[in-house]
C-alpha cells in the first residue's frame, strides 16, 4: 500500500510539473548579475502568478518578488533574487501558480565574486553573437527560410560563458510587425520561444542592445513612429541593468535604450544606434549622427571615468570598417566617426574594444591611435541569419585571417592579474569548432 501511496504521488507531482511546464511559454533567462542581486526573466502563456526559489550550496532557500504576468507586457515577469550573497552559487526553480515547473537542464547562477582589495580579478568569458533570424513562413518572403542552424545555440551554451552580448538584430520585425504592439510582441515570443535557446537562457547572463531589425524597419532612425513601443517591447523582453541615458542627458524626450554595466574588472556600455541617428540618407552634413551628441558625449566622459583595463563598447554597427559601404560608421557619418577616435586619442584612454555585429560576417580591426595606443572592432555575425559565401571589400584595418562567413559566434576571455589582465577573442562555428583565435594588445 505504502509503495502504491508513494507511485501516486510521484505522478501527482509529475502531472503538476508537466501542467506549469505547459503555461511557460519561454525562459527561464538569466538577466543582469551583480554582487548582491540577479535578475530572472521569464514568460508564460496567460496570465499568471511567477517567483522564483534559489538556493545556496549550503542548502538555504530564499524566494524572488512574485509577479503577475499581464497581457499588456506580453506575460513577461522580471523577478529579482535580492538575498543572494557575493560569489556564492545558486540552484533554482520557476514557480508557475505556486507550482514549480520540470526543467530537463540546469537551472543555476552565481553572484559576481568581491575581489577588489583581495585578490586578483576572476577569470571569465563572455558570449557574443548577433543577427538572429528564426524563420515563420506564414510571415516571411517566399522561398527557402532565411534563418537557419539554430543548433548554434547549443554550442554556444557547451561553451558554458558566464555571459552573453547579444549585439543587435536580435530577432528580425517583419512587415506585419512593425506597426502594433501585438506585432513586436509576436516577433519577441516567437523568437524567444526557441526550443535551442532555452538551455543557454537558464545559465547564462544575458545583456543586449539592438540594431535595425529589433527596432524597426531596415536601417529605421530617430523618426521611426513606433520607437516608444520599440524601447517598451526591448525593456520588457531583456534583462540590462539599466535602460537608458540619465534624465539629464536624454535628447528629444527619449532616453534610448542605451546601458552600461561592471563585471568583475571590466566596464561594458551598451549603445543605442537608432534612437538618436539621422536618416541615412540625409544630405545636411552639420547635424547628421548615428549616436546623437548627448549619447556621444556620455560615451566618451564614460570612457574617461573608468579605470577598467578593457573598456568594451558594444554597438550595432561597425566603427573601424574602412569600406564606404552599408552602415558601417565610415560610411555613414565620417565626421562623428573621427570625433570619436580623436576624443579617444586626447583623452589618452587605453584598451577601447569596439563590439559590433549587423554585417554578416565577421572580423576583427585593429588600429594604432596617434598617441600609438590600439583600438579594436571585433565583429561578430551571424547567429543564424542569411550569410554571404564571400566578402570583396576592402577593409584596412582588417586582421589577416579574421574573416568568417559561416554562422559563428565569439567567446571573450578576461583573464590575468590585475595589473597585466588579458583579453583573448575565440570565434566557434555552428559546432562549436574554433574558427580563428587572438589576443589582443593594447
Amino acid at each position: 500500500m505504502r509503495t502504491l501511496l508513494t507511485l501516486l504521488f510521484i505522478t501527482f507531482l509529475c502531472t503538476c510539473g508537466r501542467a506549469q511546464n505547459e503555461l511557460l511559454q519561454s525562459g527561464p533567462m538569466l538577466g543582469y548579475c551583480e554582487q548582491m542581486e540577479v535578475m530572472i526573466w521569464a514568460q508564460t502563456k496567460v496570465p499568471a502568478l511567477v517567483k522564483v526559489e534559489y538556493t545556496n550550496d549550503a542548502g538555504v532557500t530564499k524566494t524572488t518578488n512574485e509577479v503577475e504576468t499581464k497581457r499588456a507586457t506580453a506575460h513577461t515577469a522580471k523577478l529579482i533574487a535580492d538575498q543572494v550573497q557575493p560569489g556564492e552559487h545558486y540552484t533554482y526553480r520557476l514557480f508557475i501558480n505556486g507550482k514549480a515547473v520540470m526543467l530537463n537542464y540546469p537551472t543555476e547562477f552565481t553572484a559576481q565574486k568581491i575581489w577588489h582589495w583581495r585578490g586578483d580579478p576572476p577569470t571569465f568569458r563572455v558570449a557574443l553573437g548577433s543577427c538572429n533570424y528564426i524563420n515563420e513562413p506564414a510571415y516571411d518572403r517566399p522561398g527557402d527560410g532565411y534563418g537557419s542552424e539554430y543548433e548554434i545555440f547549443t554550442s554556444i551554451n557547451e561553451k558554458n560563458p558566464d555571459l552573453m552580448i547579444h549585439l543587435g538584430d536580435n530577432m528580425y520585425l517583419r512587415e506585419p510587425d512593425w506597426s502594433t504592439k501585438t506585432g513586436y510582441h509576436h516577433r519577441y515570443t516567437h523568437t524567444r520561444s526557441l526550443p535551442e535557446m532555452q538551455p543557454l537562457l537558464a545559465r547564462t547572463h544575458n545583456y543586449a542592445t539592438w540594431d535595425d531589425h529589433d527596432y524597426g524597419p531596415n536601417n529605421s532612425d530617430r523618426t521611426w513612429g513606433q520607437k516608444e513601443l520599440a524601447k517598451e517591447t526591448f525593456d520588457a523582453f531583456w534583462g540590462n541593468l539599466t535602460s537608458g541615458l540619465p534624465a539629464s542627458k536624454a535628447e528629444s524626450g527619449s532616453a534610448g535604450i542605451t546601458s552600461t554595466f561592471r563585471y568583475s574588472d571590466t566596464d561594458f556600455f551598451l549603445l543605442d544606434n537608432r534612437s538618436f541617428r539621422t536618416p541615412n540618407g540625409q544630405e545636411r552634413e552639420d547635424n547628421k549622427t548615428i549616436l546623437g551628441k548627448a549619447q556621444l558625449e556620455w560615451l566618451i566622459e564614460s570612457l574617461v571615468f573608468s579605470d577598467s583595463p578593457w573598456k568594451m563598447v558594444c554597438i550595432g554597427g561597425q566603427v573601424l570598417n574602412t569600406a564606404k559601404i552599408g552602415e558601417t560608421y565610415v560610411n555613414l557619418v565620417p565626421k562623428e566617426q573621427e570625433y570619436l577616435l580623436r576624443r579617444i586619442t586626447e583623452e589618452n584612454i587605453s584598451g577601447v574594444v569596439f563590439l559590433t555585429g549587423d554585417r554578416h560576417h565577421t572580423e576583427l580591426s585593429e588600429r594604432k591611435l596617434e598617441n600609438g595606443k590600439m583600438i579594436y572592432d571585433i565583429t561578430i555575425s551571424s547567429l543564424t541569419a542569411g550569410t554571404g559565401t564571400e566578402r570583396s571589400e576592402k577593409n584596412d584595418y582588417r586582421v589577416a585571417g579574421t574573416l568568417a562567413v559561416e554562422h559563428n559566434f565569439g567567446v571573450l576571455t578576461f583573464s590575468g592579474s590585475l595589473k597585466l589582465r588579458e583579453l583573448k577573442i575565440e570565434v566557434f562555428d555552428t559546432e562549436g569548432k574554433e574558427i580563428w583565435t587572438r589576443k589582443l594588445e593594447k
